[in-house]
């Protein structure tokens, strides 16, 4: 059997690669070049397209780079630019994964004729009576299946997941025993297109049109600041929003984009009891109206219970509100069931 390993020149992706060599697939990795500007995550740089093909090399494998940089553009960093524009805040990881890692790479893999693709995402493929399943990976502190929540079953069924069934520390530990180059490099954690220098602010401030806005008070309804660009404050944000009369820290609980308007608060105003959504997808049997399901709304997010409807969750118990433009991961225990974006 034919794998394609997507080799990001990280750790996981490299044990990946290794271990299904071990288990004696035909491997090859493959590098895709997404970013075309500077990058300093970790993730996009060109030594990580170097540290993917000297690992490639130590474990006996070729070694492609596929240069996909129009297609990030256009689904991943146009994407991200337009959803500030219209005051929602992207998860431009899980689009990446969307619309480039699942889409365009698994379609030249099967174009090369390869029967699986693989990645080193720390989740699982179950497969049972023939069905390809999403479920969290054997490490929960690392699980990333929330990420990987927007895929539809057919890509699952393509989809090996080697390290999830290990933890982050026997992936380290397998590295370090095979002397790759990637066994103790750190992990990838930022927008791979904004670099530290800029940030998100300066990124986006050479994209659109950036423009203040007026800050109010929840309770009084009284003004109380401003903000030189409303375009980047997101629901839940605290930093630079000062503090309420009695020294406690003020959040943002709603965004007004038109009105130029933020309205604040106290950390407990942004609780809700549910939470509405569109663009709903479903990787496993469909969820009834009714049924209670877990809902998780961030890659380390605690999952809540909550009572699924076709077009939003009641929760249990009020939770912290989501930002729209966020995706929600839905659950049946460890299983992903499927995913959907907060209006």
């Amino acid at each position: 059997m034919k794998v394609l390993v997507a080799m990001s020149g990280g750790v996981d992706s490299s044990v990946a690669a290794a271990l299904l060599v071990e288990q004696g697939f035909e491997v090859v990795g493959a590098t895709m070049k997404l970013w075309g500007g500077s990058s300093d995550s970790g993730c996009c740089s060109v030594s990580d397209v170097e540290d993917a093909r000297r690992v490639a090399a130590q474990i006996g494998i070729d070694h492609y780079v596929f240069n996909f940089t129009e297609e990030f553009q256009e689904k991943v960093v146009e994407f991200y630019v337009d959803s500030h524009r219209n005051g929602l805040t992207p998860n431009p990881c899980i689009e990446c994964n969307r619309h480039l890692k699942f889409d365009t790479f698994v379609e030249r893999a099967k174009m090369l004729g390869f029967d699986f693709v693989a990645t080193g995402h720390h989740a699982r493929v179950t497969r049972t009576d023939g069905v390809a399943r999403l479920a969290r990976g054997a490490d929960r502190a690392k699980d990333q299946s929330y990420v990987l929540s927007m895929l539809s079953r057919d890509r699952l069924e393509y989809l090996l997941l080697p390290v999830g069934e290990i933890t982050k520390d026997t992936v380290r530990e397998i590295a370090k025993e095979m002397s790759l180059r990637t066994a103790l490099k750190p992990d990838s954690q930022d927008v791979c297109f904004i670099t530290s220098a800029t940030g998100r602010d300066g990124f986006l401030a050479k994209r659109i049109e950036l423009h203040p806005g007026a800050l109010f008070d929840r309770s009084s309804g009284q003004r109380v600041g401003g903000v030189d660009a409303i375009e980047l404050v997101t629901i839940g944000q605290r930093k630079g929003l000062g503090t309420l009369g009695d020294g406690a820290a003020r959040y943002a609980l709603e965004v007004d984009l038109p009105a130029r308007k933020v309205v604040l608060g106290r950390q407990s105003d942004l609780l809700v009891d549910s939470l509405s959504f569109g663009s709903l997808t479903f990787s496993h049997e469909p969820v009834e109206d009714g049924e209670t399901i877990e809902v998780q709304g961030s890659a380390h997010g605690r999952p809540s219970k909550a009572v699924f409807f076709r077009d939003k969750v009641k929760f249990e118990a009020p939770q912290r509100r989501v930002a729209p433009g966020q995706t929600l991961a839905f659950y049946r225990r460890d299983v992903v069931v499927g995913s959907a974006i907060v209006c």
